[in-house]
């Protein structure tokens, strides 16, 4: 799996404090951006988060490009809504006949005699897909026989306020492994560029009780961060 942060927003922490300075002042905006000062900026956007005013974090956006994950993976990733993505078509990019590349759980891999089933399974369908290939049958049609497990690629852009959102939903540890490893990763990206904005992202158990109630997982944050991590 890789994440990379390929793009952001210049500065954002700066375009979210004058972005809420804005709100209640009489000055130009670039006298709003030249009165700014480091301190000021960190202190404006702890303001912010501590009272819940994020439509201002929406001026600041981020994409990432993701390699190695799951169609199972993908799937969730595009339900969030306020994000924009990008995927390796199947209809239009034919796998090689070297055979396409998939993941095996790590409940599976474990099990020799399980992993041995799975991935012959694996194999026996790539031979069906080329099979379907050889004989003219179009790849938007063959691609109806590859697993879910069969890796794909994507791109995300999404604005700090939804990745508050995606972080909350996808680093909890009852998210799927595989999609939390991926938020985690993205996590710490973002960190790197926007520490103040992102201080206390993760799941809501980072800052209070956990809201699942009898469904929590019963372990605190800091073990959700490690498992997160090295899953």
């Amino acid at each position: 799996m890789k994440v990379k942060l390929i793009n952001y927003t210049k500065d954002p922490e700066k375009i979210v404090a004058q972005s809420a300075r804005l709100c209640y002042s009489a000055l130009d905006i670039e006298e709003l951006r030249g009165k700014l000062s480091d301190e000021s900026i960190m202190k404006l956007i702890k303001k912010i988060m501590k009272l819940g005013h994020y439509s201002v974090l929406e001026h600041a956006t981020f994409t990432f490009a993701i390699e190695g994950i799951s169609r199972v993976t993908s799937h969730q990733l595009v339900r969030h809504r306020l994000a924009s993505f990008s995927q390796q078509s199947q209809r239009y990019v034919k796998i090689n006949k070297e055979g396409f590349p998939y993941i095996v759980p790590k409940s599976i891999a474990k099990d020799k005699k399980l992993a041995k089933i799975f991935i012959g399974a694996i194999k026996e369908l790539d031979g069906i897909y080329q099979l379907l290939l050889e004989h003219n049958i179009e790849a938007e049609d063959a691609r109806y026989i590859l697993p879910q497990a069969v890796t794909t690629k994507i791109i995300i852009t999404a604005n700090a306020r939804e990745l508050l959102h995606i972080f909350k939903l996808r680093c909890c540890n009852r998210a799927q492994w595989e999609i939390r490893e991926v938020a985690m990763k993205m996590l710490q990206k973002v960190k790197d560029i926007a520490p103040a904005i992102f201080e206390n992202a993760g799941p809501p158990c980072i800052l209070g009780p956990c809201p699942e109630g009898e469904l929590s997982c019963g372990k605190p944050w800091s073990k959700n961060k490690e498992e997160g991590v090295n899953d």
